[in-house]
């Protein structure tokens, strides 16, 4: 313990310098105009481990993303680990909301701000910290794969699993691209909703019409689609879809006091839905409605709308198909257009749930791996968001543990503006990930 902890101490600076020069490079795989930066955040990261010791290379499948696999092979006897993390990094948002520069990182008040900081540059930057605590005697064999266009949602991730499934072939798959439970309390996550989205357009006119001489008669295209999307839900919030699965999630208290604030939910709004906190954010469906095409209110006529718009994200229970479940939501907006509207349901992103068996001898040694790291006992979580590619890799190799663990905090705000770092645990990421490997071994 004490010399794992004292080598860990001795790369974290190193190991932090690095991260900031990740993070100046605005990987951003969702802007076109980005492709060259995503390409020297590959180039950058497949330096970090062949600075290590690595043979290292870049791939990428058809027009896809850049990834970088590096390896060293494993001792005599000994398994091999491969730990994912990804490079690519979300769109900024509105830069005038950030407290500093998305892309210069900061520390305040014992937190790394910046895009990436936290999702998912430090989920390299722990693996590289762990590796380097070992030097040359790493006590497993160590295959690093940094995919690209996570953020995008890893739309040639299979292609890379299968072109390169020699390279990639591990007895345990570590998953640095979650979070856990709280400041001081790690966690192994168990389970993750799916994702199924659509946009469904509802047409009442063939051409808007003046809403004095037909108002009244006529029903306009936007009251209809408000009130079909009013159907998605029953009157206290719980999901109103016909044929989607939902279970119960791990038996962990949420106070509704801790979520309020953590969520920054108004004071005044009710939470929604039945149940614990826990089942149902993650082991129930939940619907939103992400957006709306509808004419702005600036540019309003006195007019009849004739046809709206709008964007519905599905989240999947764990057990549940992400398919049925898309079919199942189609149908209910289907069934259920007001006044004979005409609705037309178009597809969108689609991601598979998941549910991880936690038992046996890799998990016993991630959970004892935390323990020494925290000095608390880890507990197992649900995730509420989707991380689809985590089914894709239980797909690709079943034979492997799956080990879903990272570098977020409640107040992470990953996606978000001034997404931030919590500095001492990610210093405990990085100590109990080395233990991790220590423990495999």
């Amino acid at each position: 313990m004490s010399d794992l902890s004292a080598a860990i101490d001795r790369v974290l600076p190193s190991v932090r310098a690095d991260l900031e020069d990740l993070i100046r490079i605005p990987s951003v795989s969702a802007d076109p105009a980005r492709a060259a930066d995503v390409q020297r955040s590959a180039e950058a990261t497949a330096a970090l481990f062949e600075a290590e010791g690595f043979s290292v290379k870049i791939v990428r499948a058809g027009e896809g993303a850049p990834a970088v696999i590096a390896k060293k092979p494993a001792p005599e006897g000994k398994p091999t680990v491969l730990l994912y993390a990804h490079h690519d990094v979300q769109p900024t948002g509105a830069l005038d909301e950030w407290t500093s520069q998305p892309f210069e990182p900061t520390e305040r008040d014992g937190r790394l701000y910046a895009r990436g900081a936290a999702d998912d540059k430090a989920g390299i930057a722990a693996h590289l910290a762990a590796v380097r605590a070992f030097g040359n005697d790493l006590p497993v064999g160590v295959t690093v794969f940094v995919e690209g266009e996570e953020e995008i949602g890893s739309p040639t991730l299979l292609a890379l699993l299968d072109e390169y499934a020699d390279d990639l072939t591990s007895d345990a798959i570590v998953i640095a691209d979650s979070g856990n439970w709280a400041i001081g309390q790690p966690a192994l996550t168990v389970s993750l909703r799916g994702l199924v989205d659509c946009y469904v357009e509802v047409r009442t006119l063939k051409h808007a019409v003046h809403s004095g001489l037909f108002g009244g008669a006529v029903p306009d295209a936007l009251s209809a689609l408000c009130r079909l999307l009013a159907t998605l839900h029953t009157d206290n919030g719980d999901v109103a879809v016909d044929g989607l699965h939902a279970t119960r999630a791990a038996d962990l208290d949420y106070p509704e006091d801790r979520f309020r604030a953590e969520s920054s939910v108004l004071d005044s709004v009710r939470l929604i839905g039945t149940g614990t906190l826990v089942d149902r954010l993650w082991t129930r469906p939940a619907i939103a409605v992400l957006a709306i095409d509808a004419p702005r209110v600036a540019d309003a006529s006195n007019t009849l709308v004739p046809v709206a718009r709008a964007k519905v994200s599905l989240r999947v229970a764990p057990g549940d198909d992400a398919v049925k479940a898309m079919e199942a939501l189609r149908n209910h907006l289907e069934q259920n257009a007001p006044w004979g509207a005409q609705v037309t349901v178009t597809d969108g992103d689609l991601g598979q749930p998941c549910s991880i068996n936690a038992r046996g001898g890799a998990y016993d040694a991630a959970r004892s791996a935390f323990a020494a790291a925290w000095g608390v006992e880890p507990v197992d979580t649900g995730m509420g968001g989707s991380i689809p590619f985590i089914a894709e890799f239980q797909q690709a190799f079943p034979q492997a543990a799956v080990l879903v663990t990272g570098v977020e905090d409640p107040d992470t705000r990953a996606h978000g503006i001034d997404e931030g770092l919590h500095l001492e645990e990610f210093a405990k990421v990085c100590l109990a990930e080395a233990h991790l490997l220590q423990n495999l071994a």
